[in-house]
């Protein structure tokens, strides 16, 4: 009988392995390596798209920069030689835009957020803004903040869009009360696209409802999540709608926040002698992120170019006008860009987002 092996006895199919081979390298083994070593290519190759995305504000302020550089030149001359006082009231404003956004998100949740981790991430979201179109940005981070603080992923999404449905929805009230007390509502009629503009708009606009209600009666795992994601909603507008506090959140901070906005431009507009009342710069201001404020371009571009030309049909100078746009995107973006990635940065790190 032969004598058992000092290592043991073997299982049964496995051959011996001879003295000083070397083991046979491991199949599990080389699985985590590929990945790891996927991962990271999957990330080198997805930098120059998050790069494109960032720079695509930039470039087309650029190019259009270049393209009208008398009118760029002679607005910066008067940006310069701004009265600061207006300037620093205007930065004013600009702040309780955040705090604003910070009440239209607490409405829209039932459950209660810290206010001071709500206000950092609304100020960190403005930074997101400028990387992708139609306000994503901001829902990102705010959908990353409201998952960290345990709120489930269908209540999260049903809070952005009661959110921007509250936002639109008072930002058009608000556009109505100050045309039906404003005369200057006569002048926006040379704004207004004719009808063979408007035509092939509502045609699109109806093909894609069209188009959302075929697949969602067709396709049956599109239905499963967009009726839990409806049910959530409609459950989260009652409950929020049966708390005065969340209702003046919501509706007051919805309401306010084109207003503290408008008024940012105001007060740029008061520096540098744009010569127009207040109450048309609001107007302007309402009238212009209305019309093409759904427009997905990033950087607010669509609407600085509606701005100029509505702030010129009410009466300004160009180059006046020019300069006030330019100056209140400063305050509202450009200045806050720095201290908002940093912010971003920082509620990353802490593993709040």
């Amino acid at each position: 009988m032969p004598s058992p092996s000092p290592s043991g006895s073997l299982p049964p199919g496995a051959a011996a392995r001879p003295e000083g081979a070397a083991p046979a390298p491991s199949v599990t083994g080389a699985c985590p390596g590929s990945t790891a070593t996927a991962r990271p290519a999957s990330r080198r190759s997805a930098r120059p798209v998050r790069l494109a995305l960032c720079l695509a504000p930039l470039l087309l302020a650029a190019g259009w920069a270049v393209a009208n550089r008398p009118m760029v030149y002679e607005g910066v001359r008067r940006l310069v030689a701004a009265d600061p006082g207006w300037l620093l009231a205007g930065a004013g404003f600009t702040c309780l835009t955040w705090v604003a956004a910070s009440c239209v998100r607490q409405g829209a949740l039932p459950d209660r957020l810290p206010p001071g981790l709500l206000l950092a991430s609304q100020f960190a979201a403005g930074a997101a803004n400028h990387a992708l179109p139609a306000g994503l940005g901001a829902h990102a981070v705010t959908l990353r903040f409201l998952r960290g603080r345990g709120v489930p992923l269908e209540r999260a999404t049903a809070s952005i869009g009661l959110y921007s449905l509250a936002r639109s929805t008072a930002k058009t009230l608000v556009l109505l009360v100050f045309l039906a007390v404003s005369p200057a509502w006569r002048r926006l009629g040379d704004l207004v696209p004719d009808g063979r503009l408007v035509v092939p708009l509502a045609a699109v606009a109806g093909g894609a409802v069209a188009v959302a209600g075929v697949l969602l009666t067709v396709v049956r795992p599109l239905r499963r999540p967009v009726t839990g994601l409806l049910r959530s909603a409609l459950a989260d507008v009652c409950a929020v709608h049966s708390r005065p506090c969340r209702v003046l959140a919501l509706w007051g901070g919805a309401v306010a926040m084109p207003l503290v906005q408008a008024g940012t431009l105001a007060c740029v507009g008061a520096s540098l002698g744009l010569g127009l009342p207040w109450e048309q710069v609001v107007l302007a201001h309402l009238a212009a992120g209305t019309a093409v404020g759904a427009v997905p371009a990033p950087g607010g571009l669509a609407v600085d170019a509606a701005l100029v030309w509505t702030l010129v049909t009410f009466g300004a100078a160009p180059a006046a006008a020019t300069a006030t746009v330019i100056g209140y995107r400063v305050l509202s973006d450009w200045m806050p860009l720095l201290p908002g990635a940093l912010v971003l940065s920082a509620l990353i790190r802490a593993k709040v987002l």
